[in-house]
């Protein structure tokens, strides 16, 4: 009996010694899954993923349009090109077109070569032969009248919500025969249609021409 349960024994043994391998190659897969699994951020949701600066959309010749508290058309924006960003809702344009209106004035257009509006839609960002144009305008029985105005820049900000066009780069100023220049650029206030200079200022004032009595 104590022969037999020797042998039981040894035959264990043996068996362990054959299947050690075994059991210290999975104890070792074990370990590095779980090193992995704990070095390994979770994955996030589709929803929580970072999305990159990419264009979601294009659209040729686009255009946006907003409207005042009465109903009337405050500005628009045009566009050879109109590229739609899905991370931030920004946009960039091609040859940016604005029109700012504001009751019985002169609508005043704003361009550039390039162009890009941010994704709350509050400021346009103007690039490369910026300007803003103002036509004459004739008195009316509210408003006097006005010399056709132009102001150039390579950088113009427009801030929306404010009706106000500012930069801080050289600007040169044109109204009716009169230019002046800026090195420090300036700011012009599209409610009250008058543009503030800064910095060094040169240049020459005309005198408009009298009318006819």
């Amino acid at each position: 009996m104590q022969l037999n349960t020797q042998k039981i024994k040894l035959g264990i043994g043996r068996t362990l010694l054959r299947l050690l391998p075994l059991i210290l190659m999975g104890a070792l897969t074990l370990a590095t899954f779980w090193l992995v699994k704990k070095n390994t951020p979770p994955e996030k949701s589709p929803l929580e993923r970072v999305r990159l600066h990419e264009p979601d959309y294009t659209i040729k010749n686009g255009a946006l349009s907003a409207l005042n508290e009465l109903g009337s058309t405050k500005y628009r924006i045009l566009g050879v090109k109109v590229t739609h960003y899905d991370d931030d809702a920004s946009i960039d344009i091609l040859t940016p077109r604005m029109r700012l209106f504001q009751p019985q004035k002169a609508p005043v257009t704003v361009k550039s070569d390039t162009g890009h509006l941010d994704g709350d839609l509050t400021i346009l960002d103007l690039y490369d032969n910026a300007s803003i144009f103002r036509p004459a305008q004739e008195a009316t029985a509210t408003q006097p009248a006005t010399l056709r105005m132009q102001a150039s820049s390579s950088y113009f900000k427009v801030l929306i919500n404010d009706d106000i066009i500012e930069t801080n780069r050289p600007i040169t100023l044109e109204q009716g025969m009169s230019i002046m220049h800026s090195t420090d650029g300036g700011i012009f206030n599209n409610i009250e249609q008058s543009m503030a200079l800064s910095g060094q200022v040169k240049g020459r004032i005309e005198r408009a021409p009298r009318s006819n009595p």
